[in-house]
């Protein structure tokens, strides 16, 4: 009887703890707001991001279709400074957390654009780089972090696919030359890969699809 009792107790006790969680009163994360993402991007980013995120400026990404989370993570680090941009620091610095959220979620939600390889005499080293690496270079194959259609893996590894070849090609020469530094395995990989060898893999991201 004791032993029962004691169990009893033990029970009741710990009955509130229980029923709080299924009352519902765990934290919770809120739900990014889609529509207060449209009106930050429309105001902020647009410009020279497009409408719909699809850049129209070869220098300027496509954000459409991105990773919400890596998209996130970036502007967090132009915002620190952790990623070097002055343009893009300025104005992830006037964004709150909850601004960049809708807008990272707002822009995953708009389809991205297919985009063409333009140098045929390129595409198929950038073929071989991308989907085999090199391998007595020790240069592992884009293809096993960003996917063989360029889909990327969330949330660690972002979209590749249909992005403008002037933008990859600035972005691995800027990891090989230590100016963007917030990836160390990608600053690893760009350091092993020749002008040309940036070239070739970065058109032929473009017309992945």
């Amino acid at each position: 009887m004791k032993l029962l009792a004691s169990l009893l107790t033990a029970a009741a006790l710990a009955a509130p703890v229980f029923s709080a969680y299924a009352a519902g009163d765990a934290p919770k994360v809120a739900k990014p707001d889609l529509v207060k993402g449209e009106a930050s991007f429309t105001a902020v980013c647009a410009a020279c991001h497009n409408a719909d995120g699809n850049s129209a400026i070869a220098a300027n990404p496509k954000l459409s279709q991105q990773h919400p989370e890596y998209l996130v993570k970036q502007l967090q680090e132009f915002k620190s400074g952790k990623r070097n941009n002055a343009v893009m620091k300025g104005f992830a610095a006037a964004l709150s957390d909850d601004d960049m959220r809708n807008i990272s979620y707002w822009l995953a939600s708009k389809p991205a654009k297919a985009g063409f390889a333009k140098d045929k005499d390129l595409v198929a080293l950038g073929e071989r780089i991308y989907r085999g690496g090199i391998a007595d270079r020790n240069i592992a194959a884009c293809a096993g972090c960003h996917s063989p259609n360029g889909a990327g893996i969330p949330a660690q590894y972002p979209r590749l696919a249909g992005q403008h070849a002037d933008y990859t090609v600035s972005q691995l020469n800027m990891f090989r030359d230590g100016s963007r530094n917030n990836s160390l395995q990608m600053t690893q990989v760009a350091a092993k890969l020749n002008d040309k060898e940036i070239k070739a893999v970065s058109d032929y991201i473009a017309g992945l699809r």
